[in-house]
């Protein structure tokens, strides 16, 4: 039977040892780091529609393999084409 390793090393270190990042040379450290907490905002970020598909159609669709969501968004876009020069995107995607 094989035991259990410890993952990490059980060697103890003092919470009072730790270094004290309020001196200059941390401080420069700490400010000169980038801080990212989420993703960048897209350029055209997508607009949630609300309408249902058969429960037929979602399997069907589903079931013809990976990238069904972007097949899916394709049909809208060669059925109406693309936005042409001048027409603005609307608010919130209704009229």
């Amino acid at each position: 039977m094989t035991g259990n390793k410890p993952s990490t090393a059980t060697e103890w270190i003092d919470p009072d040892d730790a270094p004290d990042l309020s001196t200059p040379a941390y401080q420069a450290q700490l400010d000169a780091t980038p801080v990212r907490r989420s993703r960048p905002k897209s350029a055209a970020p997508k607009a949630p529609v609300g309408f249902g598909l058969s429960a037929e159609r979602v399997e069907r669709i589903r079931a013809s393999g990976p990238g069904d969501t972007a097949r899916v968004e394709k049909v809208p876009r060669d059925g109406f084409g693309p936005r042409t020069e001048g027409t603005p995107a609307k608010p919130g995607g209704r009229s």
